[in-house]
């Protein structure tokens, strides 16, 4: 057997252990509850320890477990609060490390991707990673003219491991639940697994962060770093030092939370009209604030084309929805070509669905917390309503994704707990959005 197909036989092993240990520890809590240790006691610790066991298998998977764990990480603010505290941390650490690759394995993949003479241009080449994602690790070196730079190594096999895990992770869906809260687990999966293609070639997110980098020079909010050098599996780009978002969430001021909103959202928002580009992997691993107070953006292997800006159609459901309007909430999704002409649709089932998400832009100024998203998303999960809407509207693939990437914002802002003025950013770029 060669050595990719006892790769993928170890890694569905690990991932088929994770419902044999939850069920393992599950078992555990009942014998521990007959002997008279409290429910909230025994729920605890089972969610503490099916969460180190779930970072564990996630982690060393890399891959597609990995992309998973990032996305749900996003998405912790949603968790019930007995679920959350165990589930945060373990989760939060899959967004800034993994164990790293050996050395030898990198140095393989940079010389034949880069040749064999690769250290003279990478000097002082750090084997230890700055950073490990999914598909690949971070390292820190000095370009010839001394600038810092980071070199993304792509996984040997990664394509071979994402496509292994996430159909692995897809049938797992329902053990994942407990952590997932209301999230459509295999909605995110089946969407991932549409953009690992994309994901990875490392000349096509080089030339999509070039086009970020330059919309955005000079700017006073938004710094993407350049491009130096790119293969299908390394890039190389300019160093960028900062305060990881994970951080400010974690023991950021309120200051600190409310100016890193307002840029998530700015740069959100702007991208598209920009740059013709819509930045799609939102987590807080991917931005860092500078020294100087800007957003530093990273990571983008998931882009979503929008050459024309947000579609005017996007503006005015969103303004429909923000306006506490029914009826004109139903009219703009029939413009759109999402709801089918003579179609019976319910418009309050409709509204009830949707426009909880468009609270924060009817307001000067709205408050996120993890609260009011966790409210949010119970409510957008009422079985009735949910199945209703859905037999009811038509969402283009490209708007699924967008809807995915709103969001991952709104999550991020919820775990910012962040003060924005939302409104006036919605009316400033989105076309179509109603100013008054």
């Amino acid at each position: 057997m060669d050595e990719l197909a006892r790769g993928t036989v170890r890694r569905s092993a690990r991932m088929f252990a994770l419902p044999v240990g939850y069920a393992g520890r599950a078992v555990l809590g009942v014998g521990r509850r007959l002997a008279g240790q409290s429910a909230d006691v025994v729920r605890g610790e089972l969610a503490e320890r099916t969460a180190a066991h779930v970072f564990s298998v996630l982690g060393e998977l890399k891959g597609g477990a990995q992309k998973l764990g990032q996305v749900l990480s996003v998405f912790e603010a949603a968790l019930p609060g007995e679920l959350a505290a165990p589930y945060r941390a373990a989760l939060n650490r899959l967004q800034e490390a993994a164990p790293a690759m050996p050395a030898g394995t990198i140095h393989s993949v940079l010389t034949q991707e880069l040749g064999p003479q690769w250290r003279r241009r990478l000097r002082q080449f750090q084997d230890t990673p700055a950073a490990s994602a999914s598909i690949g690790q971070v390292h820190r070196a000095v370009w010839p003219d001394g600038r810092t730079v980071a070199v993304k190594v792509q996984y040997p096999g990664a394509a071979a491991a994402l496509e292994s895990d996430l159909g692995h992770v897809r049938r797992l869906g329902r053990m994942l639940r407990p952590f997932s809260g209301d999230l459509d687990l295999v909605g995110i999966v089946d969407e991932l697994r549409d953009r690992v293609v994309e994901e990875l070639d490392y000349e096509r997110e080089a030339a999509a962060q070039s086009t970020f980098a330059q919309a955005y020079r000079d700017d006073p909010g938004v710094v993407v770093p350049a491009v130096l050098r790119s293969t299908p599996r390394v890039l190389v780009q300019e160093w960028l030092e900062g305060t990881s978002l994970a951080t400010v969430i974690e023991r950021g001021s309120q200051a600190e939370r409310d100016h890193a909103g307002t840029l998530l959202v700015r740069f959100l928002l702007s991208s598209p009209s920009r740059c013709g580009l819509l930045h799609a992997d939102p987590h807080p691993g991917n931005y860092r604030i500078t020294a100087d107070g800007r957003l530093g953006v990273l990571d983008f292997g998931a882009v979503l084309a929008m050459p024309h800006g947000f579609p005017t159609d996007i503006g005015r459901v969103m303004s429909a929805a923000a306006a506490d309007d029914p009826a004109a909430l139903l009219d703009a999704l029939r413009t759109a070509g999402m709801v089918q002409d003579g179609r019976e649709v319910d418009p309050q089932r409709l509204y009830r669905q949707m426009a909880p998400f468009a609270e924060p832009m009817r307001h000067e100024v709205f408050r996120f917390s993890r609260q009011w998203l966790r409210e949010q998303m119970r409510g957008a999960a009422n079985l009735r309503d949910g199945a209703a809407v859905a037999r009811s509207i038509s969402i283009p693939r490209d708007q699924a994704m967008l809807n995915r990437v709103w969001l991952g914002e709104l999550a991020l802002l919820c775990q910012l707990e962040a003060e924005v003025a939302y409104r006036a950013q919605a009316q400033r770029y989105l076309a179509g959005f109603a100013t008054t």
